[in-house]
Parts: C-alpha cells; sequence; structure tokens
C-alpha cells in the first residue's frame, strides 16, 4: 500500500500563506523580495510555491487583490458613505493615518510602497494604474459636488483629486519613516485647510 502523498501537504492554508506573502511584499516591495524570503515566510519549498501560486509576480497580483480588501477599501467606503468629498477625502486622511501606523503589519501602503525601486515595468503599470483608479474616484466624488454648488464652479477637480492623493501617498512614505497616528492626523487635519 502506497501511503505517500504526492503535491501539497492538507496542511497547507493558502489564505495564510497570502497573509505572509503580503507581509513580505509590504516590509520589502516587489523587487526586493525574493523567492527565498517568499518560501521562507510561507514554510513551503519553492516547488510548492509555483505549485499553489505560479510565479512571484501571479503571488504578488493575488496578494495586492488580498490587500486591496482588507486594508485598501476604507477610501472607497469612505467615498459611497460620506456626503461631500471634502468629509470623505478626510475620512479617508484619518482612516489611512490609522491603517498606515498599525502596529499589526508594515507600516504604511502596501501599493505605494510595493512599486518604489521595481525595475518591472508590468508591476510598475499594475500599481499604478490601482493608485490612478483612486485618483479617479475622488475626481469623480469633486466633480460630483462641483455640479450641486457644494464646490466652487472654477474648482480644479483634477488637481485637488491629485493634491488628496500626494498627501495620502506622502502620509505612507512619512509612516514608513516612523512618523506615529497623531502626526498623520495631524496632517491630515492640515491637508484640508487647502479645501475650497
Amino acid at each position: 500500500m502506497v501511503t505517500g502523498q504526492r503535491g501539497r501537504p492538507r496542511s497547507f492554508d493558502r489564505d495564510a500563506a497570502l497573509d505572509k506573502a503580503m507581509t513580505a511584499f509590504w516590509e520589502r516591495g516587489y523587487e526586493a523580495t525574493s523567492i527565498s524570503d517568499l518560501t521562507t515566510s510561507i514554510g513551503i519549498s519553492a516547488p510548492s510555491l509555483y505549485a499553489a501560486f505560479g510565479d512571484k509576480r501571479k503571488l504578488f497580483d493575488e496578494v495586492v487583490v488580498v490587500y486591496g480588501s482588507r486594508y485598501g477599501d476604507f477610501a472607497g467606503v469612505a467615498l459611497a458613505e460620506e456626503p461631500t468629498a471634502r468629509a470623505a477625502v478626510g475620512r479617508i486622511l484619518c482612516e489611512a493615518a490609522e491603517v498606515y501606523t498599525d502596529p499589526a503589519h508594515p507600516p504604511g501602503c502596501m501599493v505605494i510602497s510595493a512599486a518604489i525601486n521595481t525595475t518591472s515595468e508590468e508591476v510598475a503599470q499594475a500599481l499604478r494604474e490601482r493608485r490612478n483608479t483612486n485618483l479617479e474616484l475622488f475626481e469623480s466624488r469633486i466633480r460630483a459636488d462641483i455640479a450641486t454648488g457644494e464646490l466652487p464652479a472654477d474648482t480644479d477637480a483634477r488637481a485637488l483629486a491629485r493634491y488628496a492623493g500626494a498627501v495620502l501617498q506622502g502620509m505612507s512614505q512619512q509612516s514608513r519613516d516612523g512618523a506615529t497616528r497623531e502626526e498623520l492626523e495631524a496632517v491630515a487635519e492640515r491637508a484640508l485647510l487647502a479645501w475650497p
């Protein structure tokens, strides 16, 4: 009787593996996270990693989706729930201060941090598209407030959306440099002073 088992052991927990891979990419970025780093953090061999996830890029793409659903959805929720674009952006910045400094995971935003210094144009483009989609959501919400008269008719929606995105991205980097939640909340408060 053959008792050997082929493939991944039954104890393989895909969700736990994705969590560990997410932490590795979040800490180091896409480029600096090696297959060896991933296999060590997940606790599986390279062949098992390839069998479970495909290549490093496919694993990263899956991690980005998981990250978005767990840590990145606060922006979309705020844009949908708040009565004005200003209130939504204020909430997004305050929630970013909390998420970016939470000691339960690496600091900052993985989507912003993972793109730094990557030589993979495909990865850089995919992350750029995610960030630009957020800017488009900000701009759309701002335009809606212009249409209702909540914001002045001469408000530059694109520039205001980019400003909010720049503050958000800067807060991510500041958290990686050691800024506290309170310091980032102060940044969020100051950023809203520029709102029309």
